[in-house]
């Protein structure tokens, strides 16, 4: 939807219970004595404000702006130096980046297999289903920071009860029974997807080119803990932007790598721009326009957590945000962006000295382009 559609006043307030109650979730946030931010672009998840999280031993914040509220949450966690969270199981899958900081994961299952692995700034996992666990900062300096995007709202709202969700016993054996090399890093990707359950350095991960987003960038995919929830990493070089797109809700965003800024829009609407560095955490709502640009001197990285609950992709299992407009998908082809988006572009390079290298992404583009529909 383009813009907000108004209705008479009498009409609106038929619904007005529904647009006002609390969902089992939010009572669940606020129960743990944390705060929710709504909000669709945090400039650094590296500072943002956390306060104390007295069942889990440290402190954290949720952010989650009601655009993908009711299928997927980020929350960022902060454990004091020397400490650790209190162990936790959930029926819900969770990812995690770690932001700043070293220490270690103890997963551990009913049956009594138990697996411990390390993991530093930069490292990703997730959490198999209902897998006991428990973090650990490993230094006695330096507090550890990360992110985790989970699909608990819907969890939450399904069930309506946290003792339910966080104390259920059973073993899901077909997501872990306790494998020894379950945490062990994986090279050997399969297509665009790397079949793995840690990354050790998601900054530094080797990618594979992905032409379809334009600019020579690259890209990977991972279903980690073979859970229902996605993940990918994107790059591109410097001097270079990638095709806007749009697709369902619930991405999130995180720079890894880089400094420039993101441009997002329902259709029909003027883009607002977002500026982002290492640590910054982007939100596209359902179906909005998105495109991000590399503004700074160095190649620019992230990594998007996803919880795909609608799966937008053509009857080939393409994501239609991988199709051209001009064949009914979902991306904007560089011929078909408004002269805005480039002059911008110039601009923002510009303040570093750096020309655009954007040429032979057009040209190339050209080659093959299909004609517009109509």
């Amino acid at each position: 939807m383009a813009k907000d559609t108004l209705v008479s006043e009498d009409f609106a307030k038929k619904f007005i219970t529904e647009r006002d109650s609390d969902t089992p979730y939010q009572r669940w946030v606020r129960a743990e004595g944390l705060e929710i931010i709504s909000a669709l672009y945090v400039p650094d998840l590296r500072t943002v404000d956390v306060k104390p999280w007295p069942r889990r031993g440290g402190k954290g914040v949720y952010i989650n702006h009601d655009a993908s509220r009711t299928s997927n949450d980020c929350y960022v966690c902060e454990i004091a130096p020397g400490k650790k969270l209190e162990p936790q199981r959930q029926l819900f899958e969770e990812m995690i980046l770690v932001l700043s900081g070293r220490g270690s994961t103890s997963v551990w299952n009913d049956a009594g297999a138990r697996i411990t692995f390390e993991w530093k700034a930069g490292s990703m996992f997730a959490i198999p289903l209902n897998a006991s666990h428990q973090h650990f900062n490993g230094s006695g300096q330096e507090p550890v920071r990360y992110v985790a995007v989970t699909n608990g709202p819907s969890v939450m709202n399904l069930y309506d009860d946290p003792n339910f969700v966080f104390h259920r016993a059973y073993d899901f054996k077909n997501r872990f029974a306790g494998e020894p090399d379950y945490f062990s890093p994986k090279t050997e990707p399969q297509g665009f997807l790397l079949p793995t359950n840690f990354v050790p350095d998601a900054v530094n991960l080797p990618l594979i080119s992905a032409k379809e987003r334009g600019a020579g960038g690259g890209h990977i995919r991972f279903n980690m803990a073979k859970g229902s929830m996605s993940s990918h990493i994107s790059q591109f070089p410097v001097g270079t932007y990638k095709k806007a797109h749009a697709h369902g809700p619930s991405a999130h965003v995180i720079i890894l790598s880089g400094e420039g800024y993101s441009l997002m829009w329902p259709e029909g609407e003027e883009p607002k721009r977002y500026e982002w560095q290492v640590g910054s955490l982007i939100v596209p709502p359902n179906k909005w326009f998105h495109q991000h640009f590399n503004a700074g001197k160095a190649p620019a990285r992230y990594l998007a957590f996803k919880h795909e609950v609608a799966l937008i992709r053509n009857s080939q299992g393409v994501p239609t945000a991988w199709i051209s407009r001009r064949v009914g998908g979902d991306q904007i082809d560089y011929a078909d962006e408004t002269p805005e988006v480039r002059n911008m572009f110039s601009e923002a390079l510009s303040r570093h000295g750096i020309e655009p290298a954007m040429d032979a992404a057009y040209a190339r583009e050209l080659e093959d382009l299909p004609p517009k529909m109509g």
